[in-house]
């Protein structure tokens, strides 16, 4: 999985988009390829659409949407850094009605791509207690498992208005600062960081001249028009209203400023060109109530106003309107454009973000074990099968949810599905159910050539144990055999069935006609089940009733090979009823033993046992029963000591709690094949259809 870390705003105005775009450049510093991708920004759908999925409690849906759109920004990216949504209005979309939601989508997303966080809160005119109360809040609503690397505290010691909202005018006569100085001692003297449950990464304190836009900002906000031929680039640093008499207009006069008078004020028009002139520089000027300019003085003061760079701008709109309209800019937006605007910001920012610590935490994740989440799985999985393109056979053709599933597999280009049977009687069971089967789903119907063929391929296969003609004849009915056939005949690339057949039914025409793997002693399975946070294996759940210690080798290896494949980093727990030496027992000793022997055979696997499963599974309970395990309370592939215990914890951990269990997936065939668990549901079924294509690449 790609390495990301979401930046989670406690509100609005932390200035997190561009804290986002720093860190970015601060990472891009230190060597890394950096993408950053906005949940809402960078996706291909409507404000009406994102709200019908949000609002009607669709948000599993929409993050599924959201992971596909992150992955195709980012993928030729080291990392990626995610703005993550407030409770207000985001930027330009208006999502109020989502507003007791968002947290919840954020959370979402982070534990979907298993993304770090950093939490983001701004000052203002805010009390400390307040802030640390605020970040105090969001680590508690952060699960245990979700990596938080630190916080920034945005926005130190700027302007307030009396609603407490950060604020910056162009208009005032002095800019009002926080009534209390806050150095950065005061932030990391907070409780939430002294007492080092987060860390601070960084405190940004306000600057006023990173602030200052330019008079090509002010002129597309008033739409105003310019009558010179100049760049609009000087920055402005105040506006002055300009209606007194010339004297006091001289006084007052200061650099960088944008003077706002009356296009009938020719006065100060000429006295504004003659100071450019002089070398006084001046941001710009707007001539309000154009119609009153005069031609003449228009046109004297022109050449000289552009050969010193001078800005005049016109406008219809009177001097107190247009002042009041500058004064209701918001300048804390940086206009896209604005590139040397954005780089201040940006080096300022990093200048006082601990960049090394993240890019430290980042290493850190290379080497430490990750988790792969359920919706980064499911992600990952229909990718890689819609680029592998196999051929699936799926014999049970006249079963509703398999041609739900073939369907869907269809519509998603996941694999070019195979029914046998006979066509009318497909579409007439799909007709039945409601389903539009495309027309041209392949099906295969036994004719007199094919039926020819797959007999001569049936003897050849089982000659030698004594089948008779007429009895492999009788054999090719069930179109299991002759889908295994086509299987082994390199006509499809894989086979999914068991929607309506036991695992034997499935499972002995494979071992007949396709055998194992060569150096493979044994098929075991394995499911893949979707927990909350993350995919875990569980095997072996479904084949093998009471293997050896030397099976549970097998099995547990098979399982780690099949692990890595989908992208789970497999670090194994062999399962038993006590943990490490604490009991006793021919079942406990042999998975002492197989344990032993995992370890001697395939030193670079990741394993230990024997592990109870709360030990296995949960963190704190590793700490108490096995502390220097490399495993316990990690496992991401659970291998349990026979069929009974296996299939129990399995069928229990799926109904209890809900979860996604994709399988069995069987290994050690030579070719692959797959059981249906016969309760599968029309999405088990597709993932299965995935898997088996993935298997066959």
């Amino acid at each position: 999985m790609k390495t990301s870390i979401f930046i989670l705003p406690t509100s609005k105005y932390t200035g997190q988009r561009m804290l986002s775009k720093s860190i970015e450049f601060g990472l891009q510093q230190k060597g890394l390829k950096i993408a950053t991708f906005h949940p809402i920004f960078d996706m291909d759908i409507s404000n009406d659409e994102i709200e019908n999925y949000l609002l009607n409690n669709k948000i599993k849906d929409f993050v599924e949407l959201v992971l596909g759109s992150f992955y195709e920004k980012t993928q030729d990216c080291d990392f990626a850094i995610i703005s993550g949504l407030f409770r207000q209005s985001d930027y330009t979309h208006e999502l109020y009605p989502l507003n007791s939601i968002v947290h919840d989508l954020n959370i979402e997303i982070i534990k979907a791509l298993s993304s770090k966080v950093i939490i983001t809160a701004y000052h203002g005119n805010k009390k400390l207690e307040d802030i640390n109360d605020e970040i105090e809040y969001f680590v508690r609503s952060l699960s245990k498992n979700i990596d938080i690397i630190g916080a920034v505290i945005t926005k130190v010691n700027a302007p307030y208005d009396e609603d407490g909202q950060i604020s910056f005018s162009l208009t005032d006569e002095k800019v009002t600062s926080a009534v209390e100085k806050i150095t950065h001692k005061d932030i990391q003297s907070l409780a939430i960081f002294a007492g080092k449950k987060i860390k601070l990464l960084g405190v940004i304190e306000w600057d006023n001249e990173i602030s200052f836009p330019r008079i090509l900002d002010i002129k597309n906000n008033l739409n105003l028009s310019c009558i010179t031929s100049v760049e609009l680039n000087a920055r402005v640093e105040k506006v002055m209203m300009c209606s007194r008499n010339l004297d006091h207009f001289l006084k007052d006069l200061t650099p960088n400023s944008l003077i706002i008078t009356s296009a009938d004020r020719s006065d100060i028009l000429v006295a504004v060109c003659l100071a450019v002139k002089k070398g006084i520089k001046i941001a710009g000027i707007i001539l309000t109530a154009e119609e009153y300019l005069n031609d003449s003085i228009k046109t004297l003061c022109l050449e000289t106003a552009e050969e010193a760079g001078l800005a005049i701008f016109t406008t219809k709109n009177r001097s107190v309107n247009t002042i009041l309209k500058i004064a209701n800019i918001d300048f804390m937006g940086i206009p896209k454009d604005d590139f040397e605007r954005i780089k201040k910001v940006k080096e300022s920012i990093v200048s006082n973000v601990n960049i090394d610590m993240i890019m430290n935490d980042i290493v850190k994740d290379t080497i430490n074990q990750r988790v792969m989440s359920p919706p980064a799985f499911r992600y990952h999985l229909l990718k890689m099968a819609q680029k592998a393109q196999k051929r699936i056979v799926l014999p049970e053709s006249y079963e509703p949810r398999t041609l739900q599933a073939v369907k869907a597999c269809y519509e998603q280009g996941i694999a070019k599905c195979v029914l046998i049977g006979d066509r009318v009687k497909i579409n007439k069971v799909a007709e039945m159910n409601g389903i539009s089967l495309p027309k041209d789903i392949e099906v295969i119907t036994l004719d007199d050539t094919s039926e020819a063929k797959y007999l001569d391929a049936l003897m050849s296969l089982r000659k030698h144990k004594g089948l008779s003609e007429s009895l492999a004849r009788d054999a090719l009915k069930n179109p299991i055999i002759v889908a295994t056939l086509m299987l082994q005949l390199g006509e499809v690339d894989g086979l999914v069935s068991g929607a309506e057949h036991t695992t034997a039914d499935i499972l002995r025409p494979a071992l007949q006609l396709i055998k194992t793997k060569p150096d493979t002693s044994l098929v075991s399975s394995v499911f893949f089940m979707c927990m909350p946070d993350e995919v875990v294996v569980f095997a072996d759940c479904a084949v093998n009733q009471d293997p050896t210690a030397e099976q549970l080798v097998e099995i547990a290896y098979q399982s780690a090979v099949s692990a890595e494949k989908f992208g789970i980093e497999p670090r194994v727990a062999m399962i038993s009823y006590s943990t490490g030496t604490s009991g006793s027992g021919a079942q406990v000793e042999k998975v002492r033993q197989a344990t032993q022997m995992l370890q001697e055979k395939y030193p670079n696997l990741l394993v230990d046992g024997p592990l109870q499963y709360d030990a296995a599974m949960i963190e704190s309970v590793a700490k108490q029963k096995a502390p220097n395990s490399p495993v316990a309370g990690k496992a991401t592939v659970l291998v349990f000591p026979d069929l009974n215990t296996g299939n129990t914890v399995y069928k229990a951990v799926q109904r209890s709690a809900n979860v996604l269990s994709i399988g069995p997936v069987l290994q050690g065939i030579n070719k692959p094949v797959n059981d249906l668990s016969r309760g599968a549901t029309v999405d088990d079924i597709t993932y299965t259809i995935a898997i088996t294509a993935i298997q066959a690449i």
